[in-house]
């Protein structure tokens, strides 16, 4: 009886698995969605199966239970925090690729700069930062030409560490 019954189910869900697409289509935005709400649905159907009493077409009684698993897990995914999945937002996110030389350069830049001078690794930093000259002089408290110069003794200062 239970093999009858089964092979019934399945004969059924073949002929009106639209049905149940189009449903997940109208509660779904992406395949993975969609295919976990059709596995669900399906199986409230067979849950739900064995009490079809043929009251009204089958294809009727599948819409019924077919929204209301899609309603009852719509109005479940309402309560939890919201999510995006991962392929919507990438393109979003400027992705640069590692770079290993570049992180070995800056290390070593880095390294050089703890060489200097404390008023010379302020005036570095804020030259890094892409403060200009008159910026620069006033945060160190010295003139703009002090400034220029001392910058271009760091960068010789700098090169001769870097480059011994």
């Amino acid at each position: 009886m239970k093999k009858e019954l089964e092979h019934q189910f399945v004969s059924l869900l073949e002929q009106n698995q639209n049905i149940v697409h189009k449903v997940c289509s109208l509660y779904t935005d992406n395949p993975e969605a969609h295919n976990d709400l059709f596995q669900e649905i399906t199986i409230q159907l067979w849950k739900a199966y064995p009490k079809f009493r043929g009251d009204s077409k089958f294809s009727t009684w599948m819409y019924r239970v077919a929204l209301n698993t899609a309603i009852t897990l719509y109005r479940k995914a309402k309560k939890q925090p919201r999510t995006q999945a991962f392929d919507t937002v990438v393109y979003r996110i400027g992705a640069e690729p590692y770079d290993p030389t570049e992180e070995k350069q800056l290390k070593l830049m880095y390294s050089a700069i703890r060489e200097l001078g404390d008023i010379d690794k302020a005036l570095v930093f804020l030259y890094l930062e892409d403060k200009n000259y008159s910026e620069i002089a006033d945060t160190l408290g010295i003139s703009e030409v002090n400034a220029r110069v001392k910058m271009s003794r760091i960068k010789t200062k700098l090169k001769t560490i870097l480059n011994p």
